[in-house]
């Protein structure tokens, strides 16, 4: 029946789709979420700019 010989199959089948459904889940959760390290990089970059642009310097 189903090539379900004993319950260890069966587990295994329903552990492989749990952990399908664990992936998508995970996947969908973190689609457009960028790494800390990126941020921090944006964030110092920022920082640099904002520093070093003209037209925040102060006009004497």
């Amino acid at each position: 029946m189903l090539g379900l010989e004993g319950v260890g199959v069966f587990l295994a089948y329903i552990m492989s789709i749990f952990a399908g459904i664990g992936c998508v889940v995970y996947g969908i959760k973190n689609w457009n979420t960028p790494a800390d390290t990126d941020v921090d990089k944006e964030i110092n970059e920022e920082i640099e700019w904002e520093k070093s642009d003209p037209e925040n310097e102060e006009k004497n």
